[in-house]
C-alpha cells in the first residue's frame, strides 16, 4: 500500500473525538456488519448467475458508515456513489430494498428495476441517484446545495466519489461552483488508490485528494477512512461549517478496495498477492471489533447475536427479492416519455 494506512496502528479513534455514546457505537458497527454481509451475499449471486452486476464497498464501511452518522436524516440530502451500500443504509435504505434494485424487480425503489445495480435513490430517504458516467453526482450536489440555499434552509448535501473522479471536469466544475457560493456541501472522496486499475500515483501529481481543496479555497481534510469514528468527527465538523453558512469541506477518506473493483474486473491483472494480503489487515471492521471489545463496548456473545441478526436478515431480504415479481413488459417506457 501507498499512503493511506500509514496511521491505522494507533488504533480506531485515535484522531477522533470518541464521547459517542456505546449505543451508538454499537449502531455504527452493525451498520457495517449489515453493509459487508449484504455485500458478500450479492457477489455470491452474481457468482450463481442471479445477479447481473456487483461493485463493492467492502474496505469502505467505516468512511460511509461514520460520515453518514454524522448527517441528519431528516432533512439532510445524499448522492451516494456507486459503492455507497454502507451509506443509504444507515440513511434509512432496507435490504430487501436493495436486494430488489440488485434483482431488477418491479418494486425496486431505485428505478423500479429499470437501472443497473448499486444507482442507489431513495425520494422518501433523500438518496438522489447519480449517473452511470462517474462525477455527475459532484455538481448536482452543489445545485441540491444552492436550492438549499435560496429557499433559505439548512440541509446539507453530502455527495461521495472515488479519488480517480476527481480527475474528471464534473469534480472541478461542481466544487469550484460550490466553493464560489459557500453552499452547504461536504465532498467526500473515498480514495482507495486505484482507479479500477490505475493507480493514484498515475492520475495525480499530489499525494492526497484533499491537497485539491486549497486551489478552490476550501478545507481538505484527510482522514484514515478504516478508522469509523474518525470519519464521523471529521464529518460532523465539516456538518457543522456547512449550516453555519461557511460553505464546503472537502474530506478525502483513506480506504482500501478489498474485492476487485467490480464484479467484471479481476484485480489479480495489476495488484500483487503481497499487496491483497496486506490490505486485508486493515479491514475496517476487524479494526472497529477490536476496538469495541477492547473498550468493554460489546461482548463476544453479543457480537455472535449480532452476526446472526444479520444473517437471517440477508437471508430474509434476498428472498423476498427473488420472490418479487419482474416490471410489467408494458411499462417498458414509463419514466422514458413524458405522458
Amino acid at each position: 500500500m501507498a499512503v493511506s494506512m500509514k496511521n491505522t496502528s494507533q488504533g480506531v479513534g485515535s484522531a477522533a473525538n470518541t464521547d459517542i455514546a456505546p449505543a451508538v457505537m454499537r449502531d455504527m458497527f452493525r451498520s457495517m456488519l449489515l453493509a459487508r454481509a449484504l455485500d458478500e451475499r450479492m457477489w455470491l449471486l452474481n457468482r450463481a448467475g442471479k445477479a447481473p452486476f456487483v461493485i463493492s464497498c467492502q474496505g469502505h464501511e467505516a468512511a460511509q458508515v461514520g460520515a453518514a452518522f454524522a448527517l441528519d436524516h431528516t432533512k439532510d440530502f445524499t448522492l451516494p456513489y456507486y459503492r455507497g451500500l454502507g451509506t443509504v443504509l444507515v440513511m434509512g435504505m432496507t435490504p430487501a430494498e436493495v436486494m430488489l434494485a440488485l434483482f431488477a424487480r418491479a418494486a425496486d425503489p431505485s428505478s423500479g428495476g429499470r437501472q443497473m445495480p448499486a444507482h442507489y435513490s431513495s425520494r422518501r430517504l433523500r438518496i438522489v441517484t447519480q449517473s452511470s458516467p462517474v462525477g455527475t453526482q459532484i455538481p448536482h450536489a452543489a445545485g441540491i446545495a444552492l436550492a438549499e440555499q435560496i429557499r433559505g434552509g439548512d440541509a446539507v448535501a453530502w455527495t461521495s466519489f472515488g479519488e480517480g473522479t476527481t480527475s474528471q471536469g464534473d469534480f472541478h466544475e461542481g466544487i469550484n461552483f460550490a466553493a464560489v457560493h459557500q453552499l452547504p456541501v461536504i465532498f467526500q472522496c473515498e480514495n482507495n488508490e486505484y482507479a479500477i486499475s490505475v493507480p493514484q500515483k498515475m492520475q495525480m501529481a499530489v499525494k492526497s485528494v484533499a491537497e485539491r481543496g486549497a486551489a478552490y479555497g476550501i478545507p481538505g481534510v484527510s482522514v484514515d477512512g478504516t478508522d469509523v469514528l474518525a470519519m464521523y468527527e471529521a464529518t460532523r465538523r465539516a456538518v457543522e461549517r456547512a449550516r453555519a453558512g461557511d460553505g464546503p469541506t472537502l474530506i478525502e477518506a483513506r480506504v482500501v478496495r478489498l474485492t476487485a473493483h467490480s464484479s467484471d474486473d479481476n484485480d489479480r491483472a495489476y495488484r500483487s498477492q503481497q499487496e491483497l494480503r496486506a490490505m486485508r489487515q486493515h479491514d475496517p471492521i476487524a479494526r472497529f471489533a477490536t476496538y469495541l471489545h477492547e473498550h468493554d463496548l460489546i461482548s463476544e456473545d453479543e457480537e455472535r447475536d449480532m452476526r446472526q441478526v444479520i444473517a437471517a436478515e440477508v437471508d430474509s431480504a434476498t428472498d423476498l427479492a427473488e420472490r418479487a415479481p419482474l416490471p410489467e413488459p408494458e411499462t417498458l417506457y414509463d419514466h422514458v416519455y413524458a405522458p
